[in-house]
């Protein structure tokens, strides 16, 4: 019974982390939304090494939501890592998300031991698998990660 219990317990706490990390994927998007459609807010967002237009900002931005919403996707527990891995492949081959990951490298150094910081290096990891591949195959490239 008291097994039986606990499992329930921490059955409940998954769900709950899973409800908190929606309410704050939503909550993200709101604000980048609000960013997104007001380039004055928008302002407030960049802190990119470089100068960019507003253009290239509001594009940034959504970059950042896809990302995120990957992100979110892969710590719920919708995806493992094999298929984070594909759909980053296939978000990746886009020079502006492309362009947006480097702009913002600084900004991921200081995530180190977290989880965010890991997948963010299998991110890196396999843009310069991509950028030295000799095949224009892009499905292809890249090793499969390995853990959870």
């Amino acid at each position: 019974m008291r097994t039986r219990l606990e499992h329930l317990e921490q059955q409940a706490a998954r769900t709950q982390q899973r409800a908190n990390l929606a309410r704050q994927q939503r909550q993200h998007w709101e604000l980048l939304s609000k960013a997104i459609d007001d380039p004055e807010l928008a302002e407030v967002l960049d802190l990119y090494e470089r100068p960019v237009t507003p253009e290239r900002r509001r594009q940034y931005l959504f970059a950042n939501a896809l990302y995120t919403n990957l992100l979110c996707y892969y710590r719920i527990g919708n995806m493992g890592r094999d298929e984070f891995l594909k759909h980053v492949r296939g978000m990746f081959q886009n020079p502006i998300v492309r362009e947006y990951w480097y702009a913002t490298q600084h900004q991921r150094a200081s995530l180190t031991g977290t989880e965010e910081a890991e997948l963010g290096q299998l991110v890196d990891d396999l843009l310069l698998q991509l950028d030295e591949a000799d095949t224009d195959e892009w499905w292809v490239v890249g090793e499969p990660p390995s853990g959870p």
